[in-house]
Parts: structure tokens; C-alpha cells; sequence
């Protein structure tokens, strides 16, 4: 019941709220995490959900700390039930506190010290007039029960409820003040069970869903058109950018199915207009003529893939790595394009910025993957930095060139040394775009000569060079010299960190190598000091190992010992350890 102390002044506490859909479990987490952010704390939250808009078994999870914690702890040190079956199935085997509706258990409440019994539906019907505000009650409890001052909360209510009335946020405030003073005294007598006051001041930290840093992403490299068609993960996206459209001046669209979505997008960065679409890999299966339109138009386009599990529908709320090999080929046809994988929040806006750059400069589709664990959790991060890849490359043929040009003499797919054609936008006086889904010369007109055909091939592909080039090499910590290394991508980067800093902590010789940037690769992911000497192990959820499969295609390199999971949930750095240490000679 106790928040472990990892190592000395370090602190982890880890907050487990379950329920039904619709009891407000979210509504919880992103409240208490907001405000333990405010205190100087660092917050990780992850949800574990049904596929259902009502009733099944849910919980969101908080992992507090004093130091940055960046992924699930598969530790519960104190377990909130808003229903009698979250109790039923955590009772005998959760070792933390158990806070409880009491009000739904008769006759066979648990014994205890550790079970905390709270009317939680009883208050908020007297406190706050409607049973609905049960989850304001729980999170007034966990804040006396962690030590979090009152106040933080009650402003944040505030915030929360300004836009329902005076009258609603009053009430909150209530409940969430009976809570608090039904537990205060609990703390006294378990101590153990609260986080220490933290010793910064209050930093300018921030708490955002990787969907919501994608969003920020996007408004910062000053994307002009979103479309999409709602698609979890994904639809979170969208719903983040339709309530900038005024202020940010951009226009999002609800498509009525993802081939329209598609389309839609190509539409506007064709026409000028930057550009992006997000979905699943259901609907990317319906995209896919559309990005091969966007490969042979040279026509810029972003592309969000929020993984899920799958074939077909899948676990529609569930998270996996299993798209990977996918974007890197999807689509007829061979044509350049990028692939990008934040691991967190802060690489999530950043990479969007540099899809959108990588996009423009080199006028072809540029894929950023994503995935539940990564779009739906909350992260603390530090104040974004906006930095070159937010710039929009001069991609525009300058009003200069175009002065010097012929009237009628643009060519659109202009045969050059690097691949990229001068780009100019439909309707500019005195010049004619054309630009057609077939082979085409260079002047964008139909074409059937195989000389042509060879040219303009060789001309697209001739962008990969460039794209590798900006692309940046794998992450390397400790740097080179560990004996193994544990080799991943995208959101298992919190799993592996941590994990890798405890064994380092206690003397293993362990590293990692995380890759965010993935296609094209650059000339040599894993440097050959690393490759020839040290252990390598991958550690991916999928269950084909999918990054093992793209390196050994491009360079040869095999990684034969492979830790994977493809149960539709994300590792949690215990359960990381547990494996390696079951690998033959692990140390």
C-alpha cells in the first residue's frame, strides 16, 4: 500500500480507478493528473477500455513520481472502484489501498485495513445533487490520500466546469470536498500511502494525450486541412483541431469514409494548403489508391496511422505495433515515401513537424505512426520547442524563377538531379499545371513511351537519397560499449528506458536502441561497433517482429532473440524484466 521508493528521494506512486464505461473513470484521471502536474510532479496515465459506449470493465490508471515516469506500472497502490465488479475481480489479489463504494456491497463487505469503504454515489446525491459526480467524491479522496492540497483541485473544477455554470461547479467542488475530508485522516494512520512534497516549484511542465501533442503538432507547422473519418485511436485527432477551427483558421472535415478523407487531403496540399488525414489501419486500407495517386501526382501528403490490433475490426480499443512493414509498402506501385514513430509525447509534436517538412520538400506521402498505448495516454512534458523542421521549405517555384519562366513553359515533372520538380500552384497567371494519374512526360501529359516511363521512375526514386539524409539515426543510451542493448521503436520507448536505467542501476550492462525515424533508414542504423560486438535483442509489440524484418531487408542485419507482445497491451517495464531475465543468458 505503500508508493515504492525505487532508489533514494525517488518516489512512485501508481493509482488504479475501475468501473463502467460512462462513470467518468477518464474524467478522474486527467483532473488529478493536471493537478499533480501543477504540484511539480510527473504523470503518466494509461487506459485500459472495452469496446463499448456503456457498461463492460474499465480502468484508467495514473503512475505519479518525482521524477519522470513515461510508461504503466504494473503495480496498483491504491485501487478506486466505482463498481462492485472492479472490487470482485481486484479484491483478493490487488496489495495496495482499496477505496469502495460501500453503498454497493451487502453483506459481504472486505476485511481489512487496507479496504477504505466510501459512499461515493450517497455523497455526490446529497453533496452535488446527482449521483453522476460519484468520480468528483473519488478524486477529492485520492487527493487527501496522497497529500495533494485541496485547492489545486478545487481550481482545476473550476476550469473544468466553468462552461456548465456556476451552479455546476459549486457542486463539484462539494463533492469533491466531502471526499477529501471523509479521507483526510486516513493519511494520517497510512502515511506510506501519499507522495512526498515535491522540491520544484511548480515548473511549466504540461499533460497532453500523444493524439493532443500530433494535434499541437500540426497547428504548429500550420496545417490549413484536416479530414478524417472517425476511427479510434485516431478520432481523437480530429476532434482536438475541430475545436482550434476558428481560432487557428483551418478547416476540418468529417469525410463520409476514409477514401474521401483521402482524397480530400491530396485535394488541398495539391491546391496549396497543408495537409493531413489520421485513421486506423482499417481505414488506411481504404487509402491506399489514394496515397499511390499521391506518389505518382508528386503531391505532398501526411498520413497518422494510430495502430491497433487487427486483422479486421480487431481490438478496436486495444494497442499494437503491427503496422509497420505495412506503411513502409502499402500502396501500388514503387515510389519514395517516409515513415515516421514517436515514442512519447514530446517526439509526437515534433515528428508531425518534420512529416509535414519531409512532405513539402520532397512532395510525396509521409506516414507517422502512432498507436493506442501512445495516442490515448497522458503525458508530462516539458514546454514544446518549435525549431527548424516547423519551417515550410521553399518547395514554391519563387516568384522570381517564375518572372524568368516562358509563359506556357512550366514543366511539373521536371527531370532533375535530386528527384524534386520545381512545384507551382494551380491557377498562377500565365503558366498551365497539368498533372494526371498515369505515366506522364514531364510536362504532366499522358504518356506510353517506355524511355519516359524508365526516366520518371528512376526521377521519384531518386528522392530517397535526399529523404535519408534527413533522416536521423536511432537514439543510443548509453551510447556504445554496453554489452546488450534491448532495439525497439515507437511507444515501447518508456518500457525499455525504464528498464534499461533499473538494470544499469543495478550493475547489468544494458543499453538500448530506440528508432523514431524509421524509412527510409538511414546507411547505417545500428553502427557496426554496436552490431559486431553487443547483444542485441528487439523488443516490439508484434508478433513477427517487425522491425527485425525491416532491417534485415535493408541491411542484413539480423536479430535473432526477440521479446514481443501482441495481446493487445502494452508492456509495462515489470513485465519487461520478467522476460529478459527468461532469455537464455541474460544477465
Amino acid at each position: 500500500m505503500s508508493a515504492k521508493k525505487d532508489s533514494p528521494g525517488v518516489c512512485d506512486l501508481s493509482i488504479r480507478i475501475g468501473g463502467e464505461a460512462g462513470q467518468g473513470m477518464n474524467s478522474i484521471g486527467s483532473l488529478l493528473g493536471k493537478a499533480f502536474v501543477r504540484q511539480g510532479l510527473h504523470v503518466f496515465i494509461n487506459h485500459d477500455v472495452m469496446s463499448r459506449i456503456r457498461g463492460g470493465h474499465n480502468f484508467t490508471q495514473i503512475r505519479i513520481g518525482d521524477r519522470p515516469v513515461n510508461g504503466p506500472s504494473a503495480r496498483v497502490d491504491i485501487l478506486v472502484c466505482l463498481d462492485k465488479n472492479t472490487l470482485d475481480l481486484y479484491k483478493d489479489s490487488a496489495e495496495g489501498l482499496v477505496i469502495y463504494d460501500d453503498g454497493k456491497v451487502q453483506g459481504d463487505a472486505p476485511a481489512g485495513k487496507r479496504f477504505l469503504p466510501l459512499p461515493m454515489e450517497k455523497i455526490a446525491e446529497e453533496a452535488g445533487g446527482s449521483a453522476r459526480m460519484a468520480n468528483t467524491v473519488a478524486s477529492g479522496a485520492l487527493a487527501a490520500l496522497t497529500g495533494l492540497p485541496l485547492e489545486p483541485l478545487s481550481e482545476l473544477l473550476g476550469e473544468v466546469f466553468s462552461g456548465k455554470g456556476d451552479q455546476v461547479v459549486r457542486a463539484n467542488r462539494e463533492c469533491a470536498l466531502r471526499g477529501y475530508e471523509r479521507m483526510k485522516d486516513k493519511r494520517e494512520s497510512l502515511p506510506a500511502c501519499g507522495l512526498p512534497p515535491s522540491d520544484q516549484a511548480g515548473p511549466q511542465r504540461m499533460l497532453f494525450t500523444g493524439s493532443e501533442a500530433m494535434a499541437l503538432g500540426a497547428l504548429a507547422a500550420n496545417v490549413r486541412f484536416y479530414s478524417a473519418y472517425p476511427m479510434s485511436p485516431a478520432t481523437a485527432i480530429m476532434e482536438y483541431l475541430a475545436t482550434k477551427e476558428k481560432e487557428f483558421g483551418i478547416v476540418v472535415e468529417q469525410a463520409e469514409d476514409e477514401i474521401a478523407a483521402v482524397n480530400m487531403a491530396i485535394g488541398a496540399f495539391f491546391s496549396g494548403a497543408r495537409a493531413m488525414t489520421g485513421t486506423s489501419g482499417g481505414g488506411l486500407a481504404l487509402m491506399v489508391e489514394g496515397i499511390s495517386l499521391a506518389g505518382m501526382t508528386e503531391t505532398p501528403l501526411v498520413v497518422v496511422d494510430c495502430q491497433r490490433p487487427a486483422p479486421a475490426t480487431g481490438f478496436p480499443t486495444r494497442t499494437e505495433q503491427a503496422d509497420l512493414l505495412y506503411v513502409t509498402h502499402c500502396a501500388h506501385g514503387e515510389f519514395p515515401r517516409a515513415v515516421l514513430a514517436p515514442g512519447n509525447a514530446e517526439q509526437a509534436f515534433r515528428l508531425i513537424g518534420k512529416a509535414f517538412y519531409l512532405a513539402e520538400k520532397y512532395q510525396t506521402p509521409v506516414f507517422v505512426l502512432g498507436d493506442q498505448h501512445l495516442n490515448d495516454s497522458s503525458w508530462t512534458t516539458e514546454p514544446f520547442v518549435m525549431d527548424s523542421l516547423f519551417r515550410e521549405p521553399q518547395s514554391l517555384i519563387s516568384a522570381q524563377a517564375l518572372k524568368d519562366m516562358a509563359p506556357y513553359g512550366y514543366a511539373r515533372y521536371e527531370i532533375t538531379d535530386t528527384g524534386v520538380s520545381p512545384r507551382l500552384l494551380p491557377g498562377t497567371t500565365g503558366q498551365v499545371l497539368y498533372a494526371d494519374s498515369d505515366e506522364h512526360t514531364v510536362e504532366g501529359h499522358i504518356t506510353e513511351s517506355a524511355e519516359i516511363r524508365k526516366a520518371m521512375v528512376e526521377k521519384r526514386l531518386r528522392k530517397l537519397a535526399g529523404m535519408r539524409a534527413e533522416m536521423a539515426g536511432p537514439a543510443i543510451f548509453p551510447g556504445a560499449g554496453a554489452g546488450s542493448y534491448l532495439v525497439c521503436w515507437g511507444s515501447t520507448l518508456g518500457a525499455v528506458d525504464e528498464t534499461v536505467r533499473g538494470l544499469r542501476a543495478e550493475g547489468a550492462d544494458w543499453g538500448y536502441i530506440h528508432f523514431s525515424e524509421l524509412y527510409p533508414l538511414v546507411e547505417e542504423p545500428i553502427p557496426r561497433d554496436i552490431a559486431g560486438k553487443a547483444r542485441l535483442v528487439a523488443v516490439e509489440n508484434n508478433a513477427l517482429g517487425q522491425l527485425c524484418r525491416l532491417l534485415r531487408m535493408e541491411t542484413g542485419l539480423d536479430i535473432g532473440t526477440r521479446v514481443l507482445k501482441y495481446d493487445g497491451r502494452s508492456f509495462t517495464p515489470a513485465e519487461l524484466r520478467r522476460r529478459l531475465e527468461g532469455l537464455k543468458g541474460a544477465e
